[in-house]
């Protein structure tokens, strides 16, 4: 299959290029770079020049592939105040209204991303697959699902892939702020008895899962890309201040806002997941390391 990928150079989209080319599928990869278009060409795929905001660059990758993975998001608004958050969640519901009004009426599969953490709506339960999702009025990241739902309307053939903390040796989804937040103010925290609890799951695992949604194109599905339904924040603060010798301590709420900004809306949360149904029906069964074995081996004093 000729696969339009956007994202296609992030930390995820680089592995899936490499998980498709690897099964004999071919690769047309989004980027608005040099570096991008390099680093794409080096791993064997083709080049599709545009970005998210280029919006007619997504629709003529679409035009041109037999199948879509939709990575690409914005991630700006972490590096600051989360002030853009809302604005880049609308830019990703119209990459995907763009991208399904290409796809329409055809077979052609679109798999969209997503997170776990919308389908938490049963307090203290593993978000399932089939649970109903949060809105975006109060999580904004819902507005790509909601894209999804009002493309399969018109006729597309989308799934999608709902992400937990995705991580190896070098990055680990949100938990990389909590270790930058730690390293520079000497201190690695967690809220309360710290045992609220994250999805994760290793990179590899997360690329095998996109390539099986390509694959077997079932339209409507919702898949959770989750190894581990949870592992407590406590157990990641310890490894973080074992990591960067620093001490490990509890705050309470009002503290952990100021200590991780933007970042207290997420580590206070108690957000387990399962990937039972995405198990069964894609025969998908994670082997990668665990979040915790990652998080001790990582280089701490890498800037």
């Amino acid at each position: 299959m000729r696969v339009f990928v956007t994202g296609a150079t992030g930390f995820i989209g680089s592995v899936v290029v490499n998980e498709l080319l690897k099964t004999g599928h071919q690769v047309l990869g989004l980027t608005r770079s040099d570096a991008g278009a390099k680093s794409l060409a080096t791993a064997g795929a083709e080049v599709h020049r545009g970005s998210l905001e280029d919006l007619e660059s997504l629709r003529s990758g679409a035009a041109a592939a037999e199948g879509v993975i939709h990575l690409a998001f914005k991630h700006d608004a972490f590096n600051s105040d989360f002030s853009k958050f809302v604005a880049n969640c609308e830019t990703d519901r119209q990459a995907i209204e763009a991208i399904g009004s290409v796809l329409a009426g055809s077979d052609r599969p679109f798999v969209v991303t997503s997170g776990t953490g919308l389908a938490n709506t049963v307090p203290g339960q593993p978000a399932r697959e089939d649970n109903p999702i949060i809105n975006s009025s109060v999580i904004p990241r819902a507005a790509s699902e909601e894209a999804a739902a009002s493309v399969a309307v018109r006729g597309v053939n989308v799934s999608v892939v709902r992400l937990p903390q995705v991580h190896d040796q070098v990055k680990q989804g949100l938990i990389t702020y909590a270790v930058a937040l730690a390293r520079e103010k000497g201190v690695s925290p967690y809220v309360g008895d710290g045992l609220n609890r994250w999805p994760a799951a290793h990179v590899l695992d997360t690329t095998h899962l996109y390539r099986l949604a390509l694959e077997k194109q079932y339209s409507g599905a919702k898949y959770h890309a989750v190894a581990e339904e949870g592992v407590p924040l406590r157990d990641i603060a310890e490894v973080i201040g074992k990591g960067l010798k620093i001490p490990v301590v509890s705050m309470s709420p009002e503290e952990a806002a100021a200590h991780f900004g933007w970042l207290a809306l997420f580590v206070g949360r108690d957000a387990p997941a399962s990937s039972a149904q995405t198990q069964k029906r894609l025969g998908w069964h994670p082997t990668g390391p665990g979040m915790i074995a990652d998080l001790e081996r990582m280089n701490y004093f890498e800037s």
